[in-house]
């Protein structure tokens, strides 16, 4: 998903990120209004991960139960990120995330950590990497040509040089509820909360799938390679397991 520079002092054009959580439905207009990107990138090579895509409303409806007691929160340019000492990310150098437990609740920490770095905001020294190496589908390259476009689109306005991210986000990811889960694929939805006009709360909830790939989870990129197109303005957490701590 595409973050605007600077969010955290400009509320009313707050959205989250994973990459991936569209705050307000103006944003979510503004944004899916922008006229397609071509292809500038490669995205992550063919796999047995990428040929097996399926719908999420196709997946075995197994809703497993998974603890989060033990979870751990590590501060990534404003957003809190979840991490488990068993379930992963194991290798976080260089601003990224990979290495997960082939488990419900590695599955779970892969679609946040991974989709949050599938985006614009943090340059392309993080959303380069990620997508080319974490993230599978149809839509990786359109994906990484977006991130690419935006990313130069708002450095230049914002004077911001080398490579460096955009600003810091003021950003809660809040929650989630299973949608499914098999040992080869997991779909989540995940909830972002933020500030809205007039100190009210926004919330998006935003459609996550990851594949097993014979070593690790690998996020599946939004149709399109747009993120509005799998995030929608949420007014409830009914139904949803509230983060320990981020409620």
């Amino acid at each position: 998903m595409i973050l605007p520079a600077h969010t955290r002092h400009r509320p009313a054009l707050l959205a989250a990120a994973v990459a991936i959580v569209i705050l307000s439905a103006a944003l979510t207009l503004a944004l899916t209004a922008h006229p397609s990107l071509s292809p500038a990138a490669h995205s992550r090579p063919a796999s047995s991960a990428s040929s097996a895509v399926i719908a999420a409303g196709r997946a075995q409806p197994h809703l497993p139960q998974v603890s989060l007691q033990g979870l751990q929160w590590s501060e990534y340019y404003g957003i809190e990120l979840p991490l488990s000492v068993q379930a992963g990310p194991y290798d976080t150098s260089g601003g990224l995330a990979a290495g997960f437990a082939h488990s419900p609740l590695g599955a779970l920490l892969a679609a946040v950590n991974v989709g949050v770095r599938a985006n614009a905001q943090w340059g392309p020294a993080i959303f380069g990497p990620e997508i080319r190496g974490h993230v599978t589908g149809p839509g990786a390259t359109a994906l990484l040509a977006g991130c690419q476009a935006a990313y130069t689109q708002a450095s230049q306005s914002e004077a911001v040089t080398g490579g460096r991210p955009l600003g810091d986000v003021d950003v809660a990811e809040e929650a989630f509820r299973w949608v499914a889960y098999t040992p080869a694929s997991a779909v989540i939805d995940l909830v972002s909360a933020g500030p809205g006009s007039q100190g009210t709360i926004v919330r998006a909830s935003t459609r996550l799938q990851v594949l097993w790939d014979r070593t690790d989870w690998v996020l599946v990129a939004p149709p399109g390679g747009s993120w509005p197109n799998s995030a929608s303005v949420l007014s409830s957490l009914a139904g949803y397991t509230v983060f320990p701590g981020q409620g």
